[in-house]
């Protein structure tokens, strides 16, 4: 089932997400609704938060970039519980990013190019490991979600003074794209 995206200015999209226990009812399907969404809503990452779930539970699909980064062929992957460990400060990249719960906004966001998660995957089978490259960035991006945050929380306070205005309008519910969506309707 196609699920609504929640857009910018829905509360849930501030929440610190929860950790998931063992015997979560219907994961299995959870996680083909959120593979199905990110699908019809041409994303690459979705987190639980940007459906209206306060839960830890991301799902990230590279397959789509795989024509240009090839290394990223077949990646198709849920985490369950995932936490960002460490950040290795040591090298930084800056990249536009936009956001499914923020449509008609990009801006460019610094990140640290490696990190290292722990997290389960859709067996439950516990990882922890060092991520680098474009997939450590989406995943930044992700889990930043389940701790209330969003891409425009990264940028300079001058940039986001700049976009006010189109911030303003998704609160308003004054946007268009071409998927199922949940507005915050603040006025």
């Amino acid at each position: 089932m196609i699920l609504p995206i929640y857009i910018y200015g829905q509360t849930v999209l501030r929440k610190v997400a929860q950790d998931i226990p063992a015997d979560f009812p219907d994961l299995p399907v959870f996680l083909r609704d959120m593979f199905e969404t990110l699908t019809a809503s041409e994303g690459i990452g979705l987190a639980a938060p940007q459906v209206g779930k306060d839960i830890r539970v991301v799902v990230i699909d590279l397959d789509v970039l795989a024509d240009d980064m090839p290394e990223y062929k077949g990646f198709k992957k849920a985490f369950i519980n995932p936490h960002i460990l460490e950040y290795d400060d040591s090298q930084t990249d800056s990249m536009e990013e936009g956001c499914l719960s923020l449509p008609g906004i990009h801006e460019k966001v610094t990140r640290p190019t490696r990190i290292k998660v722990r997290y389960e995957d859709a067996d439950r089978v516990a990882h922890e490991e060092w991520v680098g490259g474009y997939l450590a960035r989406v995943m930044q991006h992700e889990f930043d979600h389940l701790d209330g945050k969003v891409f425009v929380d990264r940028i300079s306070p001058f940039r986001k003074t700049m976009i006010k205005n189109k911030l303003k309008s998704l609160l308003q519910g004054r946007y268009h794209c071409g998927y199922r969506t949940k507005a915050a309707l603040k006025r």
